[in-house]
């Protein structure tokens, strides 16, 4: 994706991303996961309708071939790729948030057919797991 944006290699990437140093997406998370998807249509139901995460952007080299994209929620950015090289199915990543409760009733009112997530309680929070279709776990945490 680095080359696609027109620098050499990610590391420049990151450090070069519009407002990466004052603090955007990019520059302030750091880390970027990247999820093994199948099915881009089937990723963005899941990830903006159900998830609410908003589709920023994505690439592929010609119609037929694999899609690669970047979704947001809250600050918090994951890449999503079809490409078979990229990641392994079956990944865990763990999301800080805030407003855990209200994030979990707001889900399960959706009425998702695929997923009903609940709270869990421990020493160190709130947390709240869902799995993508592709099966890809997905942790939204809430510091005690």
């Amino acid at each position: 994706m680095a080359h696609v944006a027109g620098f050499r290699d990610w590391n420049t990437f990151v450090a070069c991303a519009p407002g990466a140093a004052s603090g955007d997406e990019v520059g302030s998370q750091g880390v970027i996961p990247v999820l093994r998807m199948f099915d881009r249509v089937l990723a963005r139901e899941f990830y903006c309708a159900f998830l609410g995460f908003e589709w920023q952007w994505e690439h592929q080299f010609a119609p037929d071939l694999p899609v690669y994209a970047q979704v947001a929620r809250e600050g918090r950015v994951l890449h999503l790729s079809e490409h078979h090289g990229d990641a392994t199915p079956g990944a865990k990543v763990m999301i800080t948030t805030s407003g855990i409760r209200d994030l979990q009733a707001h889900l399960v009112d959706k009425a998702y057919r695929n997923a009903r997530p609940g709270l869990e309680g421990n020493d160190w929070g709130l947390t709240m797991t869902v799995t993508d279709p592709f099966g890809n776990t997905v942790v939204f945490w809430e510091r005690a």
